[in-house]
């Protein structure tokens, strides 16, 4: 249909209809309806520092529709926020956040029938959830990001959400002082915007300016800085433009951007979260990848930037040192990027490219230069074995060494282990495990922040092995393997390993190996028992009923 005729549908009807009289009660003129309708999806709220500046946003983004000659529509989106909910019950919560998410964007903008969204979020599930509705109703669309936190300071140094989490871990070993346990907790977060390392709400929307979904610099923005507005009012533009050209989604999400999308992730030294939410992505799209595509990418692309969690920057580093455009540029050089993909303004990747210099400023070390990259291929490995036959997802940056082989320590849930490590029943060598915390047996996947903060925290980073079902957040470094599949609910190996097993991590070998002989395993295997689901109604319910496992991007439609 033409870019009006979608919602001419509502408005006016095939013939005439009382459609109208709804429109004329919002302030609509006769002439607006020979203009496009434009949802705006807000993800503001007051839970957290993630979404709270959304707002201001969603105004300038309403203000330069108007101005664009289109009629926008607000409508809300939910957020659970990770780090408020991390290591509670809540944090089951989070992942099906990304579905519901997805499901009011589609809905929304189908059932309205509007003619083009503006999708506008903050914390983590914001960015796939978004997407996923958009690339589902396949209007013309454009992801507006709200911008990264500012980093804290205290005493000298860079704060982000992930120090709390740390500086739990340490006090309890020992290692810090209640003065400064203190001041890290009072001034990790000291502005309105989401978590503001290389973790997941910034590894999404940086993925989103290569998958060509959002304005190049805009992912690196500060959500108070004035430029934010700016790009804000410029993307609603954009989207306006979008929808008289006919440009939908599914013309811009391909295969092939997918692969400019996941070489960013892997050059940044992203978060696991990216292979889950892009294997959902891709399912929505219709786009064919499985886990062996990250593997491909893996092999080929360097990490290029030092940032944190395992690194030293924050995202207002790589911004100033010429944000995602700059990477994107040296990656384009280094034939890694295919430049011809369209991006949402209606030119190529190349294109949009073209005005950005091919080195950063010499005075910076956030990004390198391919030929000095941080580490020769990408940090997210695939890993295979009978510990996870169907795959499972290491990050390896921050590592002098990628393979671990020591006695496991068995948990059934995250409380446990986390008693475990704070009170040194955790030692150097173990393999930690802890199972039925996929996406039907947790349910809902929750992320370990909390146990690998706290390994961290009591200096054991480097010394430790964990392994899980569940998932880990942007913020979690070290020996660490998640979305182990199959899970433990559904009889995955993982559910068979007993205290004290023998298991090897190896990324170089892309290996995750219990160390049980098969007679052995066969006979535990006869004597496992499905548990009781933890949850037989609500959401929680429906998504353990519903969810695909992990290799599958845990979706639920």
């Amino acid at each position: 249909m033409p870019y009006n005729e979608r919602s001419k549908t509502i408005s006016q009807g095939v013939e005439r209809s009382p459609n109208r009289a709804m429109f004329y009660g919002l302030g609509y003129t006769k002439e607006d309806f020979d203009n496009p309708m434009i949802g705006i999806a807000n993800g503001h709220s007051t839970i957290t520092p993630c979404n709270a500046g959304l707002q201001p946003l969603a105004d300038v983004a309403v203000k330069a529709i108007k101005e664009a000659g289109a009629n926008p529509q607000l409508f809300g989106v939910p957020t659970i926020s990770d780090g408020m909910s991390m290591g509670t019950e809540g944090m089951k919560y989070s992942l099906i956040s990304r579905e519901v998410i997805a499901d009011c964007v589609e809905m929304t903008v189908q059932g309205q029938w509007m003619d083009g969204v503006l999708v506008l979020g903050g914390c983590d599930k914001n960015k796939p959830g978004g997407m996923i509705g958009i690339v589902r109703a396949n209007v013309p669309a454009i992801y507006v990001y709200g911008g990264t936190i500012k980093p804290g300071k205290w005493k000298g140094q860079d704060l982000s959400v992930i120090s709390a989490f740390e500086a739990v871990g340490a006090i309890k070993a020992g290692r810090m002082s209640e003065e400064d346990f203190e001041g890290i907790e009072r001034n990790a977060c000291p502005t309105t915007g989401a978590c503001g390392g290389m973790y997941t709400a910034n590894t999404m929307s940086s993925s989103f300016e290569a998958l060509g979904m959002a304005l190049l610099y805009s992912s690196t923005m500060a959500n108070i800085d004035q430029e934010k507005f700016d790009s804000t009012a410029e993307s609603a533009r954009v989207l306006v433009e979008a929808v008289k050209k006919g440009l939908k989604p599914r013309d811009i999400v391909t295969r092939e951007s997918v692969e400019n999308a996941i070489t960013l992730v892997m050059a940044t030294g992203g978060s696991t979260n990216a292979v889950l939410h892009y294997l959902a992505i891709c399912h929505a799209a219709e786009v064919e990848w499985t886990l062996d595509d990250f593997e491909r990418i893996r092999r080929k692309v360097p990490v290029i930037c030092d940032l944190k969690p395992s690194g030293k920057y924050m995202a207002v580093d790589l911004h100033k040192a010429g944000g995602v455009p700059q990477i994107l540029k040296i990656l384009l050089n280094a034939g890694l990027l295919h430049g011809d993909c369209m991006t949402i303004t209606g030119r190529t990747l190349a294109e949009e490219l073209a005005h950005v210099p091919d080195a950063p400023p010499a005075d910076q070390d956030v990004i390198r230069p391919i030929e000095q990259a941080l580490y020769p291929e990408g940090h997210l490995a695939i890993l295979r074995g009978n510990l996870a036959e169907d795959g499972a997802v290491a990050k390896i940056t921050g590592l002098k060494s990628t393979s671990i082989t020591g006695p496991a320590r068995v948990f059934d849930d995250e409380q446990s282990a986390m008693d475990a490590i704070l009170s040194d029943r955790i030692r150097p060598g173990d393999v930690l495990v802890l199972r039925y915390l996929g996406p039907r047996g947790g349910p809902g996947m929750p992320e370990m922040l909390a146990p690998t903060s706290a390994i961290i925290g009591r200096g054991l980073g480097a010394d430790v092995g964990l392994i899980t079902d569940g998932r880990f957040s942007g913020g979690s470094w070290g020996m660490l393997v998640g979305h182990v599949t199959p899970e433990a609910y559904e009889g995955g190996t993982i559910a068979l390993v007993e205290e004290g097993d023998t298991i090897t991590i190896d990324a170089s070998r892309q290996l995750l190996q219990l160390e049980v002989d098969d007679e052995e395993l066969a006979r535990r295997r006869a004597n496992w028992r499905q548990p009781e689901p933890r949850y037989r109604n609500g959401v929680l319910g429906k998504f353990a009923q519903l969810a695909l496992p992990a290799n599958k991007g845990a979706v639920t439609g």
